[in-house]
């Protein structure tokens, strides 16, 4: 995992919240952890990670993750076994 997904990665488990985590660098960092990521229509985004499913709905107009957002991802991360510390 390179610098900038590392740095994705803690500012996702920042406390408190980041308010400034681009939903690209948050799919960069998913492929870069092995994820299937998958279009499913509209701003619905499938992701596939450790044998746990999600789906994700791209902010927008703008590119900021919003913090409901931000605490679904942070969940869904633990829940797949990812620990920001191993990082």
């Amino acid at each position: 995992m390179n610098k900038k997904h590392r740095a994705t990665l803690k500012a996702i488990f920042e406390r408190p919240d980041n308010k400034n985590i681009r939903w690209d660098d948050f799919i960069g960092m998913l492929v870069e952890l092995s994820a299937d990521v998958t279009e499913k229509g509209g701003s619905m985004v499938g992701v596939r990670l450790h044998g746990r499913y999600a789906v994700f709905h791209r902010p927008h107009p703008g590119n900021l993750i919003y913090l409901s957002l931000l605490k679904s991802i942070r969940r869904y991360l633990l829940e797949c076994g990812i620990d920001p510390q191993e990082f």
